[in-house]
């Protein structure tokens, strides 16, 4: 590979960035067996620093993915927030404690954890999934979409070529601080503060005769997650849209020697004059101070001098703000600096071929922990609907839900984030008749509020083939009061159940695995009386006949839930309930494994983790029940009544392709 000229490749789908973004893309391929290649110009992972922030539902899809647990063992959780404003006298002092996480949103709580271990779980994930593996050093120099072939499902429009750098060009050249005389790690090449290096690479490379090897790659698809400066957003002639503010931040990572109180906190902090402090208290004894540079070099309208930000200006802004406390430090790990600003992409897409995620299409400040999260939801949200299509599942009109469903995303982004950084940036009102300062009471109620956004559980998608709210345009209609607390659109919640072969609990969402796989969840009601199991039978009998959606879009060959997997939840006593009391389509039979007693689970007490109360918890009547159909990334499609088996298999004919069809 890349040792000529003339290699020519042809691959599913080409990643370009190999941050979370597109990590998460390219845990989603190898998972579904998609044939993929990501590459990144730079010439390792990230060992210190980035982003850390990690929220309740990024920490449930990793768990769909296998590795939530090592992320959650290894963060440090962050509980309460306290909020620190100047009194009277102008001396910071501590207003008010808020929980960090809403209680009860989530399983998961917000931790932190910094960004090369978390590259480190999608890697091995990865690599345990058909042993897909990050090309490091190799840069794209060239894109191609032929326009004519971009609605043949078998052809390979995108053509990309692709150029192999010495290790010394794939390597970022960072600024020469030293601590103790030890190098110090900065995160400015990546900053906002610098320009994109792309061009410089091609160029040096073009010098170095032992690098300057190329290849030809042909793609179905291509995702951009190459961030802020996207060479693949360039190459398309999109842009980013918004604004910059003169606001300067930078950020350290220290183990603080301080008396600071709440040093092991979140903190927001504000001072009467000289800005404002973050704290985020990290793993290893670390934390990471976000501190507003307020005398930071900067022409108006132009970024600020690189030259004149270090870790000595920094710390320096930082003990001003925090006064009359002290802290200063002798570990320094990592740090960086910013300018505030917010952006989103004109277009998410090019005809559906090349698509873009992360940065490379909405920018904004760090503080509020949304940048990683949101980029890694965009390609989680892509990912499984690429894999569909490429294995023939699904049409392609899919696609398009992607740009419908998270550019309303990245626009609340944005829009939340432009009255949080200026809340959070802005001097504190002295008064109620200081027009031109912040209210610490609005800062405080934008915390709170913002915390629902900030988890990500609030995603809301919208009407579409894929989710079947009530629209003009959509065939099939859902009927939400069946259960109200799973809202369509939005992400199925997770109590717990028990397993009705041996009464283990479970979360509803541990049996929602990342695997590409559609779910159809029965919740069969209280089956011990007499009209719930007569419409659980009519409804086994229409699943299991031969004309059915399990059976018309499953491969042949396959087993029997690799396309559609089919979970129940009754309400009946466990200890009056047995398996075999449910039509076989509930609980498949192999040949080799022989049933399978992991598809029927009850909503009843358990022996050492009490009762999850999930048809309680739901609003679904245990004397109706209800049918949900859940997508690939656990969000909900349609709730329907038991009865209406032929709602459900309009909802998949909308979209899905037969075998013999393709």
């Amino acid at each position: 590979m890349g040792s000529t000229g003339d290699d020519q490749s042809y691959v599913d789908v080409l990643i370009v960035g190999a941050g979370p973004a597109g990590l998460m893309m390219a845990a989603w391929l190898a998972k579904c067996g998609v044939k993929t290649r990501i590459v990144d110009k730079r010439g390792t992972k990230v060992f210190n620093g980035q982003a850390d922030g990690l929220q309740c539902r990024t920490l449930e899809i990793f768990d769909s993915f296998g590795f939530g647990d090592r992320a959650w063992k290894e963060a440090n959780r962050m509980l309460e927030i306290c909020l620190w404003n100047p009194d009277s006298n102008g001396r910071i002092q501590r207003s008010a404690r808020i929980p960090d996480t809403i209680p009860g949103i989530s399983r998961f709580q917000q931790v932190v954890l910094h960004q090369g271990r978390i590259e480190r779980f999608f890697l091995d994930h990865m690599e345990s999934c058909g042993g897909l593996r990050v090309e490091r050093g190799v840069l794209p120099t060239k894109l191609e979409l032929d326009e004519s072939l971009v609605d043949s499902s078998d052809a390979y429009p995108i053509t990309v070529h692709l150029r192999h750098l010495s290790e010394a060009d794939a390597t970022p050249q960072q600024k020469g601080t030293s601590v103790n005389g030890s190098a110090i790690q900065d995160g400015l090449f990546r900053s906002n503060l610098s320009a994109d290096d792309t061009a410089e690479l091609i160029r040096a490379s073009a010098l170095d005769a032992k690098a300057n090897t190329e290849e030809v790659v042909k793609a179905k698809y291509m995702l951009g997650a190459d961030g802020a400066h996207s060479w693949v957003r360039g190459q398309l002639g999109f842009a980013l849209e918004g604004e910059s503010t003169d606001y300067i931040w930078g950020v350290l990572d220290i183990a603080p020697i301080t008396d600071f109180p709440d040093i092991r906190m979140r903190c927001a902090i504000h001072s009467a004059d000289s800005g404002s402090v973050m704290v985020i208290p990290r793993e290893n004894k670390l934390v990471r101070l976000y501190i507003q540079l307020t005398t930071a070099a900067y022409n108006g309208g132009q970024r600020a001098d690189r030259s004149k930000i270090n870790p000595d200006v920094i710390l320096g802004a930082a003990q001003k703000i925090m006064a009359p406390y002290k802290i200063s430090y002798r570990r320094l790990d990592w740090w960086t600096a910013y300018q505030i600003g917010q952006r989103v992409g004109t277009q998410f897409s090019a005809h559906e071929r090349i698509f873009l995620a992360g940065d490379a299409v909405h920018t904004h400040s760090p503080k509020a922990g949304q940048g990683m999260n949101v980029s890694m939801q965009d390609s989680y949200n892509l990912g499984w609907k690429i894999a569909s299509v490429v294995k023939g599942h699904s049409h392609r009109s899919i696609l398009k839900t992607y740009e419908m469903e998270r550019r309303k995303i990245a626009q609340d982004l944005i829009a939340f984030d432009h009255r949080f950084s200026r809340l959070f940036s802005g001097r504190p009102a002295r008064d109620i008749m200081d027009e031109e300062g912040i209210s610490m009471d609005a800062f405080k109620d934008a915390f709170e509020k913002g915390n629902l956004f900030a988890s990500g559980i609030a995603v809301d998608y919208c009407s579409s083939m894929i989710v079947a709210k009530e629209t003009e345009s959509n065939p099939v209609v859902s009927v939400q009061e069946l259960a109200p607390e799973v809202k369509l659109g939005k992400r199925m919640p997770s109590v717990k159940v028990l397993s009705q072969a041996d009464a283990r609990p479970w979360h509803i969402q541990e049996r929602l695995p990342s695997n590409g796989r559609w779910r159809v969840m029965v919740f069969a009601g209280d089956v011990t009386k007499q009209p719930q199991k007569e419409k659980i039978e009519r409804l086994g009998a229409a699943l299991g006949s031969k004309g059915s959606f399990l059976q018309r879009y499953k491969p042949a060959g396959a087993r029997y839930d690799s396309v559609i997997e089919v979970l129940t939840v009754h309400a009946g006593p466990r200890n009056a309930v047995d398996i075999f009391d449910f039509p076989e389509v509930f609980r498949p039979y192999d040949e080799i494994d022989g049933w399978d007693y992991e598809k029927i689970f009850v909503d009843d007490l358990s022996y050492h983790e009490g009762h999850g109360q999930l048809y309680e918890t739901f609003g679904i009547d245990p004397d109706k029940g209800c049918l949900v159909v859940l997508r690939p990334d656990q969000y909900v499609s349609y709730v329907g009544p038991l009865e209406d088996y032929d709602a459900v298999d309009q909802f998949f004919s909308g979209f899905m392709i037969a075998p013999t069809a393709h």
